[in-house]
C-alpha cells in the first residue's frame, strides 16, 4: 500500500489573515465559525471576491487549517484560487482582507473585481 502523499496547499492563507480571522471569530463568540472565501460573476473586470463567516462546511469544500482557523472553499472559486494568496492588511486605506491572485488577468482599482 502507497503512502498518501501530502498535497500542496492550494493556496497561501498567511498569519496576518489567520489571525484577523480569528479574532473575528473570538468576537462573534462563536466557535463553530469559518472563513469561507468565494468567487463570484460580477464586479467591473467579470468576477469578484467574497468572504463570509459559515458554520457548515459543505461536503465537496477545500478545507484548510492555519493557527486553528479553518478557511473553505466551493469547487468553483477553487479553480479561480489556486496559488492565490489571502492575507490581511492595515494601511492609512484602512484594514481590509487582500487576494493576490496570479491567475487573475486583470484586476479593477477597488481590488475584489478581477478577470481570468
Amino acid at each position: 500500500m502507497n503512502a498518501p502523499t501530502e498535497m500542496p496547499a492550494p493556496l497561501n492563507f498567511t498569519d496576518s489573515a489567520a489571525s484577523k480571522v480569528k479574532e473575528l471569530i473570538a468576537e462573534e463568540g462563536n466557535p463553530e465559525l469559518k472563513l469561507r472565501v468565494f468567487v463570484t460573476g460580477g464586479g467591473c473586470s467579470g468576477f469578484q471576491y467574497g468572504f463570509t463567516f459559515d458554520e457548515v462546511t459543505n461536503e465537496d469544500d477545500t478545507v484548510m487549517e492555519k493557527n486553528g482557523v479553518s478557511l473553505l472553499i466551493d469547487p468553483m472559486s477553487y479553480q479561480y484560487l489556486v496559488g492565490a494568496e489571502i492575507d490581511y492588511s492595515e494601511g492609512l486605506e484602512g484594514s481590509q482582507f487582500v487576494i493576490k491572485n496570479p491567475n487573475a488577468t486583470s484586476t479593477c482599482g477597488c481590488g475584489s473585481s478581477f478577470s481570468a
